[in-house]
């Protein structure tokens, strides 16, 4: 069961989430909150698999709350699902730099936000499919120039690392495949490898490891 953290400052929204991840035989609801502070609190005492959180919230915004919980180190930490009203939101990407896994749209189809939390859970980021090259290029333009790391490119192989650049592109596993000619489970292991190297947790991570480490070349 994938125990899911609902944090929005409107309670309609909220209901709306509970009643739409509820129908999902494999999603429970465990806890809500309506702020940052709160979040963090209600994250530490419930203990979810992922946290959908809201961004612009009154008495706390969902980006100081993300990397609040990103850092800590108690336990296995919670995958944080950033839900946004628009797709290039500056907020959107203060909160990937600050930790989250992932992004959606508030005026997604259920079953998108369904399938997010769901891609989360096991580990995968970049979940929104339709705007994922787009953030990943308005987050590449407005990065502050890298600070390379010289044992940053040593970490990987050869093959990881031109995965990880495929990956940075906005690549899937399947469109990687193709681009190297390979089989998309060899591609996931590689991925899998480079990802344990960098101590990222997911897809999404390991793209703001490639650009903070200067890997992505301008």
């Amino acid at each position: 069961m994938i125990r899911v953290l609902l944090v929005d400052d409107q309670a309609v929204v909220r209901a709306g989430y509970r009643v739409l991840l509820e129908e999902a035989a494999d999603i429970e609801v465990v806890g809500e909150a309506s702020n940052g502070p709160s979040a963090v609190t209600a994250s530490a005492r419930l203990e979810p698999d992922v946290i959908c959180m809201d961004v612009r919230m009154p008495g706390g915004d969902g980006i100081a709350a993300t990397r609040q919980i990103a850092a800590d180190r108690r336990g296995e930490r919670p995958a944080i699902l950033v839900v946004t009203t628009f797709d290039l939101d500056e907020y959107v990407f203060g909160a990937l730099e600050a930790g989250a896994n992932g992004f959606i749209l508030k005026d997604c189809e259920p079953e998108d936000l369904i399938h997010a939390v769901r891609k989360l859970a096991v580990g995968e980021g970049l979940v929104d499919q339709s705007v994922t090259r787009r953030v990943i290029t308005e987050f590449a333009r407005r990065r502050k120039p890298p600070q390379p790391d010289p044992a940053a490119a040593e970490a990987l192989t050869a093959r990881e690392t031109e995965i990880v650049l495929l990956l940075a592109r906005g690549m899937s596993n399947a469109e990687i495949a193709r681009e190297l000619f390979v089989e998309p489970s060899t591609v996931k292991s590689h991925l899998g490898r480079a990802m344990a190297k960098v101590g990222a947790r997911d897809r999404v991570q390991t793209v703001v490891w490639a650009y903070r480490n200067g890997l992505v070349p301008d």
